[in-house]
């Protein structure tokens, strides 16, 4: 957090949660969170800081497999009401919608929040999502609250 907020000032965290994988299954489970970001970078600039600080993190985005296991993922889900497609970057994340493990703890971090291009919040596309499959409401689970010791925990 404190590498993120040299690039603006973190208003809000979320909780750190497990998720388990998603699309590449047999990896072992992900710790995901959320973080809104006041800025002066536009779009592009977050997206290089971001992809600067996974690379300080010994993420090689070549070497690694897609959607596999990696030691930092930073990906940038919205940007204001902001809607573009580059070959860079897309926002709104075109994944954002359908994800547990994101709308979980931007749900916390920001309820009312609308896409820009679905028109709903993200605590309505949350409670959207099927029960069963990749996104079951167990398939991510909250294990710490914002402010608190980060700690590795036994897994279990």
């Amino acid at each position: 957090m404190a590498e993120l907020a040299a690039a603006g000032n973190v208003v809000a965290r979320s909780s750190l949660y497990r998720s388990e994988p998603v699309d590449v299954e047999h990896q072992p489970p992900f710790v995901n969170a959320v973080a809104q970001l006041e800025t002066e970078l536009g779009p592009e600039g977050l997206l290089e800081y971001l992809l600067g600080l996974e690379r300080r993190y010994g993420r090689d985005r070549r070497r690694e497999a897609p959607k596999g296991p990696r030691t930092l993922d930073l990906d940038l889900l919205l940007f204001d009401d902001l809607v573009m497609m580059t070959p860079q970057l897309t926002l709104p994340h075109p994944e954002l919608a359908w994800r547990r493990f994101v709308l979980e703890p931007l749900t916390e971090v920001a309820p009312d929040l609308r896409h820009p291009v679905l028109g709903r919040s993200v605590a309505e596309l949350l409670a959207e999502l099927p029960e069963e499959g990749a996104n079951r409401r167990d398939s991510v689970r909250k294990l710490v609250e914002p402010g608190e010791n980060c700690a590795p925990a036994e897994e279990g």
